[in-house]
């Protein structure tokens, strides 16, 4: 069945995002922020600020009129995180009582230490809270542009609506899993993004194969502790929006935080990374909040804690990796 959506975010993921959902058929508009990305996408179909060298479908139209894109039957949300509160509260007198809400934003809100979902809580009406889902796994938006096999996870707590999240986006090459555990799959899309920055940290230090699958293996396993301490499943974490999500994040060239710690691992000062960047790394912020949140409920977290360090506080990279080596000696699973 055709459907009328909106996508809110027109980044590299929203617009792979919208891409796939015109090209299966549906009637989908983008909305950008900037007017001139809007003008430019209307005349040649290509976002060429964020996915430059895909063509876009036909059946997908572009606006800058934000309350006139969250009038859809599905609203799916894809702005930066740090974003998310402004954008929604933008769209909520507009929504309908209909509407599916989705999410595809990974990240952890900088001043209230909130996962998307709890501003989707705190923002939306009564009726819309119940129809929300949210998406998340191992996806490179160039990537899944191209239409190379992938596959995502849809997280809701009514699993009525993971699963219209499901028929709405799945295709021959996009293949969608329910979920019933929320928390776990934001927390695995979130954090996953500091231990890739780790990751890339390690890389650009010249260091080899055993200390990259080293840190991906403890780097579920904070990612993992957080989670339980907040509720989530631990199977999560086993899965697409844990280890999938982790994996790829910490290893792919496509991977803006790898690239971000990579730089970090050569010497390089964080700003004048970020200023040579067009897309967001999510990560930066994220360690911020992962480290902040981790203080407030007391699990630990060495391997963010360092990453924190060296963001944050100059650190010197190899320093920190030094300190996580000689931590004191302990069981693998306390």
């Amino acid at each position: 069945m055709v459907k009328q959506i909106s996508v809110i975010g027109a980044g590299s993921w929203g617009t792979s995002l919208a891409n796939l959902l015109a090209k299966k058929g549906h009637q989908v508009t983008l909305w950008a922020y900037e007017a001139d990305l809007v003008a430019r996408m209307q005349q040649t179909h290509i976002n060429d600020l964020y996915l430059p060298e895909i063509k876009l479908s036909n059946n997908l139209s572009f606006t800058n009129e934000i309350g006139l894109a969250a009038e859809k039957e599905v609203v799916l949300f894809v702005p930066p995180s740090q974003a998310m509160r402004v954008v929604l509260s933008s769209c909520v007198d507009h929504l309908s009582s209909e509407a599916l809400i989705i999410s595809a934003s990974k990240g952890i809100e900088n001043k209230t230490l909130c996962p998307m979902s709890d501003i989707f809580d705190e923002l939306l009406p009564d009726g819309l809270k119940n129809r929300t889902a949210y998406l998340s796994g191992p996806t490179f938006a160039k990537e899944v542009a191209l239409e190379q096999p992938s596959a995502v996870v849809a997280a809701a707590h009514d699993q009525s609506i993971a699963q219209l999240a499901q028929i709405v986006f799945n295709t021959d090459y996009f293949r969608v899993y329910t979920n019933d555990d929320v928390i776990g799959v934001e927390l695995g899309g979130a954090i996953k993004n500091v231990i890739a920055l780790a990751a890339g940290v390690c890389d650009g230090l010249n260091y080899g194969y055993n200390t990259r699958a080293a840190l991906i293996t403890r780097g579920l396993a904070e990612m993992k502790r957080l989670g339980l301490a907040m509720g989530a499943k631990a199977e999560t974490f086993a899965g697409l929006a844990g280890m999938g999500d982790l994996v790829l994040t910490c290893t792919g060239d496509l991977s803006r935080n790898r690239t971000v710690g990579v730089e970090l691992g050569k010497g390089r000062k964080l700003n004048e990374i970020l200023s040579e960047m067009t897309m967001i790394a999510e990560g930066v912020k994220t360690t911020l909040s992962t480290f902040e949140l981790a203080k407030k409920i007391k699990v630990e977290v060495p391997i963010v804690e360092q990453m924190y360090a060296i963001l944050y506080e100059e650190k010197d990279p190899r320093q920190a990796v030094v300190e996580l080596m000689q931590r004191e000696l302990k069981s693998e699973y306390v």
